[in-house]
């Protein structure tokens, strides 16, 4: 950190926050009050310079529309590329996720330059969108299993220099070899909303370790609860389709937290 208080920057709430993303800088807060940790979230506004100085950025989710606006704001700063080859976290989200890559395609079929930040490129899932649960166990990083739920039309096609987040067990994710999101040096990308680092707490944990260092144990009952309530709605389908033991669940279920 680069100071005594770890500092947040939501960026672009008021574009990039679909299904309440903005969530993520209060569960990040929360994690580390919770052991004692001075942290500040700093909204950036649309029209604000991304400032160069914060420890974790956070990305979310945004309609095409707003996701070019986003972008539109964004393509002309160095601010947060430059953070991130400094060694500040990044947590991206759908739109945000996009908006890291290479390039994008949009609902008009035309392709886009994205910041470049992440060896990924996005294109259009063909058929219906990608709607409903997900749960997932993280293969990039060691966070246990993953739930969120998606709502994109994206795919993503990572490069040599990136690496799934986690290998599907419930959702469309990446749209390729059952892969759902990136982890690529500091920077995580999910289609994951939720928000996905409420029902996530180790990988909350990750992105403040990254910048603070190694953690002291934090037990937050509740998202306990939840994070196992979220798996739960989600097998239930698959129970419903064949033994849980069948799908090479069961031994999983009883390890995890």
């Amino acid at each position: 950190m680069k100071e005594s208080t770890l500092s947040v920057a939501l960026v672009f709430p008021e574009v990039l926050s679909t299904y309440g993303d903005r969530g993520n800088a209060t569960a990040l807060a929360h994690r580390a009050r919770g052991r004692g940790l001075d942290c500040r979230v700093i909204k950036v506004g649309l029209h604000d310079p991304v400032p160069r100085t914060a420890d974790v950025y956070l990305l979310g989710g945004g309609e095409d529309a707003a996701m070019l606006l986003a972008r539109e704001h964004l393509r002309g700063q160095r601010s947060l590329a430059e953070a991130v080859a400094a060694g500040a976290a990044c947590f991206a989200v759908c739109a945000g996720f996009q908006l890291l890559g290479h390039e994008f395609v949009g609902p008009d079929a035309i392709t886009r330059s994205g910041l470049g930040i992440l060896d990924v490129r996005s294109r259009r899932l063909p058929g219906p969108r990608a709607v409903g649960e997900v749960l997932a166990e993280s293969t990039g990083l060691d966070v246990g299993f993953l739930t969120g739920f998606e709502n994109h039309q994206g795919d993503a096609l990572l490069g040599p220099a990136a690496r799934p987040l986690a290998r599907l067990l419930v959702g469309t994710g990446n749209g390729h070899d059952h892969d759902e999101g990136v982890v690529q040096g500091t920077v995580v990308g999910t289609y994951m909303h939720g928000p996905a680092l409420v029902r996530n707490d180790r990988l909350a944990d990750h992105l403040l370790a990254t910048v603070v260092g190694a953690l002291e144990p934090f037990d937050d009952e509740p998202v306990r609860r939840l994070r196992l309530e979220r798996r739960n709605a989600a097998l239930r389908p698959l129970r419903r389709r064949w033994p849980l033991r069948r799908a090479g669940l069961a031994s999983r279920e009883r390890r995890q937290p």
